[in-house]
């Protein structure tokens, strides 16, 4: 069960390098396959515009089972890793029967993917059972209560699984989009965060970003579960020569992040054939595919040398990713959630970085779920979850377990 919680990132040592061997065919896979649809592109030069500008917008039918809403998609002006203007991605859920300026969340799914036909705003419509996301449940109890949605594709243009910090600069250019966008009505409303997992990390970066990133926005609070709060730690807790069942995400990971910072990974290593055959199979695929594929497998195999932490550019970038690491404190209370005895993610990493929040004085209620299992953790929380985020809404004073 410890391999498991040592599991997600650590790969890094394995892929990252050659992710970003030029000339190779692993490099040749490292990137998605590009959608044709040009709502995805940038019309012209973009970066002169403010982070959150809608550059283009449509109506879109409901995703199947998604009732009491109208469905928009918004493109906007959002920001990379490294400072470069990209062009983001939300679809936007508006109930029927709401006030104006009504409530706003920002719900990040889990998305454990590399293929840009993964995302929420393609996967919603699709008919992949691979594919699909199955949150219409949850979200059309959301929409009773007159809460808009915004979903994000936090990943970014490139999928760029692993990349966290990103993910919270698109969460936040997301909410900025859907409060520009006049017909949804949304200019002056309260603004919630939530996801769970990888939506957690999007989340919680967000979150941390803020007050310095888009301080302007009216964040009330963020519901923030199963956070994999520190990545390097992940890493180093990896049992690199043991196979184990989901070493894909791990291998996943390790792409997006290569993705995201291609001359700042080391190159001094290389995949072995094997490594080179598995990274040309997921760097296109959703879950599903990335779990089979590397099932079992581990980075002792794809690897000749998994030193990479040993380069400082390598190292500083899986910190730049943590959000345990970056300084910046949230302003606005925080609702999280885990198992204490999480077999996936080190809880140390949650307990330092919500201690630190708590003696900034930001108010942080912890629920511990009765729960080892990662998943079961994120429904066993999820009640709570809402019904803080209700209390936000409504104005109430935040509760505190500092």
């Amino acid at each position: 069960m410890r391999s498991i919680r040592r599991l997600v990132l650590g790969a890094v040592t394995a892929a990252v390098v050659a992710a970003a061997l030029p000339g190779t065919a692993a490099a040749d896979a490292q990137y998605p396959i590009p959608s044709a649809d040009p709502f995805y592109s940038a019309p012209g030069d973009i970066s002169g515009l403010a982070p959150g500008t809608v550059l283009a917008s449509r109506p879109m039918p409901n995703p199947p089972n998604f009732v009491g809403v109208s469905t928009w998609q918004l493109a906007f002006r959002s920001t990379g890793s490294e400072g470069n203007p990209i062009v983001g991605v939300t679809t936007v859920f508006v109930p029927l029967v709401k006030a104006p300026d009504g409530p706003l969340l920002s719900y990040q799914q889990i998305v454990n993917a590399l293929g840009l036909k993964c995302a929420p705003s393609q996967a919603l419509w699709s008919t992949d059972p691979n594919v699909v996301i199955r949150d219409a449940a949850a979200l059309n109890a959301v929409f009773t209560r007159g809460w808009s949605v915004s979903m994000p594709d936090h990943l970014g243009p490139n999928s760029a699984y692993g990349a966290a910090k990103l993910g919270g600069q698109i969460t936040l250019d997301g909410i900025r989009a859907a409060k520009n966008f006049e017909p949804l009505q949304l200019r002056n409303s309260p603004v919630g965060m939530g996801g769970y997992s990888g939506g957690g990390m999007a989340t919680a970066w967000a979150a941390a970003l803020a007050p310095s990133y888009a301080p302007e926005l009216d964040i009330v609070g963020s519901a923030q579960g199963g956070v994999p709060m520190n990545l390097l730690k992940m890493a180093y807790m990896l049992g690199e020569n043991t196979p184990h069942p989901v070493f894909g995400l791990a291998l996943a990971a390790a792409i997006g992040l290569g993705r995201e910072y291609p001359d700042r990974m080391p190159v001094s290593q290389n995949l072995t054939p094997q490594g080179t055959s598995m990274m040309n199979q997921i760097a296109d695929s959703c879950t599903n595919d990335i779990l089979s594929v590397g099932a079992n497998h581990s980075a002792a195999e794809i690897t000749a040398n998994r030193s990479v932490f040993a380069d400082p550019q390598g190292r500083a970038v899986v910190e730049e990713n943590s959000v345990e690491l970056y300084p910046g404190v949230p302003r606005a209370p925080i609702f999280e959630w885990h198992s204490p005895t999480d077999t996936l993610i080190p809880v140390e990493a949650i307990d330092s970085a919500t201690a630190r929040y708590c003696r900034a004085g930001t108010p942080v209620q912890t629920l511990l779920t009765p729960t080892p299992d990662h998943l079961s953790a994120a429904l066993l929380g999820l009640p709570a979850a809402l019904q803080w985020l209700n209390d936000r809404f409504a104005g109430l004073p935040a509760p505190s377990t500092c």
